[in-house]
């Protein structure tokens, strides 16, 4: 089934605008399916453009691995709010997406997930980075969602946004 954006003028049709929103938001909220029973989830990533993914850790255990475990499919979304303007209009930039989740045994992808998750949401991502040993990291759970789709819609963001 297919939708469009009723509001034609705040569409987002631009890939490398709605990269820059998943790339500039520390959260993302996640929908995940079981049985016809779902399940929302926000967490922190870090987005990498080249493979056009989101990463994210997690506990080894837990409610949204079972979920994913039994239907990796998850739709997506990011927002940057920009909150209500002087017009009595609110401003944001949102892009939903879709995508398949699973868990990444690689330890050299695991490294690079955990540099981009970082780098995504620290202040001082180096220092935090630095600290990360590998014994721990090869005990971290991560994930990875492969985006497949995704759409945008704002309205009155800044125009310096980049």
């Amino acid at each position: 089934m297919s939708f469009h954006v009723r509001r034609k003028e705040r569409e987002i049709t631009d890939p490398d605008e709605m990269r820059m929103v998943l790339k500039a938001t520390k959260y993302v909220t996640v929908a995940l399916c079981m049985d016809g029973e779902p399940y929302l989830v926000s967490l922190s990533h870090g987005y990498d453009q080249t493979r056009n993914c989101l990463y994210f850790h997690c506990a080894p255990e837990g409610k949204k691995l079972v979920y994913a475990k039994a239907n990796p499919r998850v739709w997506g979304q990011a927002v940057l709010d920009f909150g209500v303007t002087d017009e009595c209009d609110y401003a944001y930039i949102s892009v939903h997406f879709q995508g398949t989740l699973s868990l990444i045994t690689d330890p050299a992808e695991k490294k690079h997930a955990m540099e981009a998750l970082v780098r995504q949401v620290s202040l001082n991502p180096e220092a935090k980075l630095a600290k990360i040993k590998p014994e721990k990291l090869d005990k971290t759970t991560m994930g990875r969602i492969d985006v497949t789709y995704m759409s945008g819609k704002k309205h009155q963001a800044p125009k310096n946004l980049k």
